[in-house]
């Protein structure tokens, strides 16, 4: 088996927003729904999906999450050169 997750992230500008959105998911607030109406990132469109990915593919502390969440669990605010990242292990 390869070493790869499935993972969805949120991605915003500021550490601010980062926070609001994890006060939103909270909250029971979808995943998903907040992505699409907030990530800057394309992967928004489909809910933050980025499907499977291994190491190597993402920037280090993107990566380093990633690995470290179990299914269905949600990261911390992490920062990376692109922004602040809440990212969400699908499987």
């Amino acid at each position: 088996m390869t070493d790869q997750v499935h993972c969805a992230h949120i991605l915003v500008k500021t550490e601010q927003e980062a926070k609001a959105i994890q006060e939103r998911l909270k909250k029971g607030e979808k995943f998903a729904t907040i992505a699409q109406a907030v990530s800057l990132c394309p992967s928004g469109k489909k809910g933050g999906d980025l499907g499977k990915f291994g190491r190597g593919k993402m920037v280090k502390e993107f990566e380093t999450a990633a690995f470290a969440l179990k299914k269905g669990e949600v990261s911390p605010v992490v920062k990376t050169k692109f922004g602040y990242h809440i990212i969400k292990r699908l499987e």
